[in-house]
């Protein structure tokens, strides 16, 4: 390595550099500060508020407009249909579930029926087939 990297920077360079970073450091603020900068952010508050009473104005427009929508007739008749619907949906719903009942009653009846019916014939048949038996085997 030379010697001449491990020398500390005389004043003059030193000073030359801080002179330097100064003058950026002023220059941008002198930038920041500027009538273009500042009609930049005039220009762009105007545009951020413009969209804001856009955005408002177009809003409220929506919300009329669905307003309307939900308030027309079509609708009306759409939402009058479909009651309509539900309670014919209702009524045949009722009617199934009493005539379900009703065979349900009838079926329990029958079954009733068929169970002492199968009764008798079980008696009768173990009766003949006892009196077969009874002859076959002549006891």
């Amino acid at each position: 390595m030379s010697e001449e990297n491990n020398k500390p920077l005389d004043n003059k360079e030193s000073n030359n550099e801080k002179d330097f970073v100064k003058k950026a450091e002023d220059k941008v603020q002198e930038f920041i500060n500027s009538d273009e900068v500042e009609n930049i952010k005039n220009k762009a508050s105007e545009v951020i508020g413009n969209a804001g009473e856009k955005l408002a104005d177009f809003t409220e427009d929506a919300k009329e407009k669905v307003s309307e929508f939900l308030e027309s007739e079509e609708v009306q008749n759409i939402k009058s249909k479909a009651k309509e619907l539900s309670e014919d949906a209702k009524e045949g719903l009722e009617d199934v579930t009493e005539k379900a009942s009703e065979i349900a009653g009838k079926a329990s009846e029958h079954i009733a029926d068929f169970v002492e019916e199968a009764e008798e014939e079980i008696k009768e048949a173990s009766k003949k087939t006892k009196g077969f038996f009874q002859r076959l085997f002549g006891k």
